[in-house]
């Protein structure tokens, strides 16, 4: 299997190559590093024959070469390979992402400042990817938890397991919270809460979640877990729970013409606003990643 990680040179992408480079080492599997740059509609445009174009792939090798050497760097022994691609960014890594094990991206390209949020080319690739998605943003506790945030449709089983693989890699505890409250624009979160739950009430959806954790106790019984249950909006809790977390685990869901690949409000305010790399946990297409 193989971890794609797209880069283009800005300090957030090579944030994402460092992260993706110390999770190939945790998986033991390959890390493919892309870049992909798009000329045609210059040289077209500008009639500048193939000096622009010349002048691209020195910019891209040169891209490639440094994510390659701050890969190994990162985690020595790991098998890293380097590709330039011509064409749009999004369409590109879409195609190479078919397959993988994991895509991983920065919160923001070119022309983005740290301080903003998820820029337009993060943003399409974690509600299309074909594959599970990280956009590294924030800063990784080194010694934090994994937080997992429980939904009721049929992602949860796909979150829990990312999450609690996510964890053993680690060796760290999970957190697993579940909101009580419907999702809610951010701007929301503070003046907005949920009728609170009766104690009763309280119980039964812990049992229900033991229930529901019950399998993965079983298989990864090193694992530490705490269940957390919120009236606060889902996205407010993740997002606050993820100052102190290494990994932020969510499921994709949502309608249109991707179905089951978009994301929910949740996904989405986590990926403009958690303190830490965010992970969409999401069935991988058919087929192989892209060469």
């Amino acid at each position: 299997m193989t971890i794609i990680v797209g880069t283009d040179g800005t300090g957030q992408s090579m944030a994402a190559v460092e992260w993706a480079a110390a999770e190939a080492h945790r998986r033991q599997t390959l890390l493919r590093i892309v870049y992909a740059f798009d000329w045609d509609w210059r040289e077209s445009r500008l009639e500048v024959g193939t000096d622009y174009i010349d002048l691209a792939r020195e910019i891209a090798q040169a891209v490639v070469v440094a994510a390659d050497d701050l890969a190994r760097a990162t985690a020595p022994g790991i098998t890293v390979e380097a590709d330039t691609l011509i064409g749009h960014a999004i369409p590109q890594l879409l195609e190479v992402a078919r397959g993988a094990e994991l895509l991983v991206v920065g919160n923001r390209g070119r022309g983005g400042f740290a301080d903003l949020t998820l820029g337009s080319v993060g943003h399409r690739l974690a509600t299309h990817a074909p594959c599970p998605v990280v956009v590294v943003r924030g800063r990784e506790k080194p010694d934090g938890p994994v937080v997992a945030g429980l939904d009721h449709d049929s992602s949860a089983e796909r979150v829990l397991d990312a999450a609690y693989d996510a964890a053993s890699r680690r060796g760290d505890g999970l957190i697993v919270l579940h909101s009580f409250a419907p999702a809610v624009p951010r701007w929301l979160a503070e003046v907005r809460h949920a009728d609170l739950p009766t104690e009763q009430e309280r119980n039964s959806e812990r049992a229900r979640i033991g229930r529901l954790l019950q399998p993965w106790r079983g298989r990864f019984p090193e694992v530490p877990v705490e269940t957390v249950l919120t009236h606060d909006t889902a996205s407010a809790a993740l997002v606050r729970g993820s100052h102190n977390a290494q990994l932020v685990v969510v499921g994709s869901h949502g309608h249109g013409t991707v179905t089951g690949r978009l994301l929910g409000s949740v996904g989405l305010q986590l990926l403009h606003h958690a303190h830490c790399p965010v992970l969409i946990a999401r069935d991988r297409a058919a087929g192989k990643a892209g060469r």
